[in-house]
């Protein structure tokens, strides 16, 4: 298998939505005009593709100077464990910079993950849930 990386494209959102709903990350996926805005207004997007096939993507919105919310980080049930997400990591921090800060809100189910791949858990953040 080899997967290759772009930074040149945002895909059709229904792949999108497929890797969403294969990956298990929760958003709004039945919502296509929600996922659409969502990356309409993202201004970093790195995909993994198997040929033609998405396989994981990955979602922020950054300044490039000082920081980067990695918003969503998603990878196909049967890819996962094979260095996709970590990979999606690496470039999104190629990307921005040695100056940025790059931040994210992990589901409770990856709270394990994150520590693996460099991330530091923090205690001091706050947040304000959306209400839809």
């Amino acid at each position: 298998m080899k997967i290759t990386y772009r930074t040149d494209l945002t895909p059709d959102t229904d792949q999108i939505i497929e890797v969403y709903n294969s990956a298990g990350l929760n958003r709004p996926t039945a919502d296509k005009a929600r996922i659409s805005k969502m990356y309409a207004h993202s201004n970093l997007v790195i995909t993994a593709w198997d040929n033609e096939k998405l396989v994981g993507i990955s979602r922020s919105l950054t300044d490039f100077c000082y920081c980067c919310y990695l918003s969503d980080l998603a990878v196909r049930k049967e890819y996962q464990a094979s260095g996709i997400g970590k990979k999606l990591i690496e470039l999104t921090k190629n990307e921005i910079g040695e100056q940025t800060a790059l931040l994210l809100l992990s589901a409770p189910t990856a709270m394990d993950y994150y520590p693996k791949v460099g991330f530091q858990q923090i205690n001091h953040a706050f947040l304000i849930k959306r209400t839809k």
